[in-house]
Order: structure tokens, then C-alpha cells, then sequence
């Protein structure tokens, strides 16, 4: 039988559950007086965009340790239920473990309540979490995610982006975090519109991150021998996609098409 703790009436959050109960296997714990950051592997870029119809999340591929890549086709993007998924940026072990937690705290809500999260709930969810790190974020092991989904009451695809505090705030349209994020906020403004597609939003994050990796070392762009292209996922009533990687490398192939006659990408119009 179980022990009566774990038996006891409580709260449906399981992050909670965790550290009352085990607090050394938070994300982060083992990182516990940590003064030495070298050999701390970093991610770097994640962009996001709304379209007509979902939102779609993309990440490049590379991790960084200092001035070496540690890793070239490193995973970025991560479902965390039926209609969200999350991005990760900054220290990736503990990004990861987070994101992980946080899977298990939306499935154990609606285990325990009976229904699913709103999506607001999810990223104050995940905000609580990011604070959880903030002992950590000041000893420079910093995660700063993006958060997306799709909303079923309101029929939209919403993106949320926060601080090493947990602040969040919505983003109407686009945003990017990570090391490349201000090249590709810069590329995504001159080619959002509203009322895109979903094929044209993925194309428009793609162009965003090669725009990211063309002026930040620890960005990586769309690497042709090896055939490591972007990770890109999609949101919509129907629920979480993964683009198929033979989706995403035809539109990389097509941007890198275009780029050779024109190095800069698209132009948008003066008005």
C-alpha cells in the first residue's frame, strides 16, 4: 500500500506534490551550488508566429558549450499536451527536466480535475516554474522558454514568452527568444502578415532563422550535408503537428534557393 502522503487530499499540481515530497528532483536541484559553468551546454533560437487558423513553432538545431558546438541537431521543441508545446532557450538540461515537469503537471491535472487546463492556466503553470529556476537563472543557468497554443474557446493560436522571474506576456503575433532572437524579430517584422497560411507562417519562421544563424554564431542554419534542417511544429483545433522532416527540408531547400540570388531574403513592401 501506499505510503498516507501519498494518499492524502492535495492540490492538482504536481509540481507542488514534487517539492513537498522530493525536492531534489526539481529541475535544477542537482545544480545546487554550482560555481563552475564551463561544460554547461546552451540552446539558442526559438521563433513562433500565429496564423489563420493555429500557431506554428519552430527551433534550430544547434547547442552551444562557450564558443564550441556541443551538439548540431539538438531538440528545441517539445509537445506538452494535445494543444500546446513549448521552446526552450538558455541552459538545455535543466530546460529540458522542465519541460518534462511540465508535461507531467498538465497531464496530472486533468487527471485529477477531470479536464483540461485553459491556456492561460498552462502558462501561468509554466511561469510558476521558471520562478521555481530563479536561484539558479542568477547563478547564470538561466531557461527562458516560449510557450504556444491553441486556444479552444477563443478558436486562435496564442504565444506566450517570459523572464528568468516568471513574468509572462502575450504576443499577438510573433516573437522569438534565445541568443538569435533580435535578428529574427527583425526578419519576422518585415514578413509577417496577418492572415497567413499555415504553409506560408512555416516558410516565414524558417526565413526567420536563417536570418538568425546569418548574423549569430550560436544560431544554426539549415545544414545541407548533414541534412539537419529545423525542428517545426504546428497547432490547430485539430490538436499538436510535427512537420515530417522531408516537409521542413523542402521549404528550407526553397529558402536556400532564393537566398543564393538573393543573400538578404525577401524584401517587404513600403507599404
Amino acid at each position: 500500500m501506499l505510503p498516507e502522503e501519498y494518499r492524502a487530499v492535495g492540490g492538482s499540481s504536481f509540481a507542488d506534490f514534487l517539492a513537498s515530497r522530493a525536492p531534489d528532483m526539481l529541475p535544477g536541484a542537482r545544480y545546487n551550488g554550482t560555481t563552475e559553468l564551463e561544460g554547461v551546454t546552451h540552446g539558442t533560437t526559438i521563433v513562433a508566429a500565429t496564423f489563420d487558423g493555429g500557431v506554428v513553432m519552430a527551433g534550430d538545431r544547434r547547442a552551444t558549450m562557450g564558443n564550441v558546438i556541443a551538439q548540431r541537431d539538438i531538440q528545441k521543441v517539445f509537445p506538452t499536451d494535445e494543444y500546446s508545446c513549448v521552446g526552450i532557450a538558455g541552459t538545455a538540461g535543466i530546460a529540458v527536466e522542465m519541460t518534462r515537469l511540465f508535461q507531467v503537471e498538465l497531464e496530472h491535472y486533468e487527471k485529477i480535475e477531470g479536464a483540461t487546463l485553459s491556456t492561460d492556466g498552462k502558462a501561468n503553470r509554466l511561469a510558476a516554474l521558471i520562478r521555481g529556476n530563479l536561484g539558479m537563472a542568477m547563478q547564470g543557468l538561466a531557461v527562458v522558454p516560449l510557450f504556444a497554443g491553441y486556444d479552444l474557446d477563443a478558436g486562435v493560436g496564442r504565444i506566450f514568452a517570459f523572464d528568468v522571474t516568471g513574468n509572462k506576456n502575450e504576443e499577438r503575433t510573433f516573437h522569438s527568444v534565445g541568443s538569435g532572437s533580435t535578428f529574427a524579430r527583425g526578419s519576422l517584422k518585415k514578413l509577417y502578415r496577418a492572415g497567413m497560411s499555415e504553409s506560408d507562417a512555416v516558410t516565414a519562421v524558417v526565413q526567420a532563422l536563417y536570418d538568425a544563424a546569418d548574423d549569430d554564431t550560436a544560431t544554426g542554419g539549415p545544414d545541407l550535408a548533414r541534412r539537419i534542417f529545423p525542428l517545426v511544429s504546428v497547432i490547430t483545433a485539430d490538436g499538436y503537428r510535427a512537420w515530417t522532416e522531408e516537409q521542413t527540408a523542402a521549404v528550407a531547400d526553397q529558402v536556400i534557393s532564393a537566398r543564393m540570388h538573393a543573400p538578404d531574403g525577401p524584401h517587404a513592401p513600403l507599404t
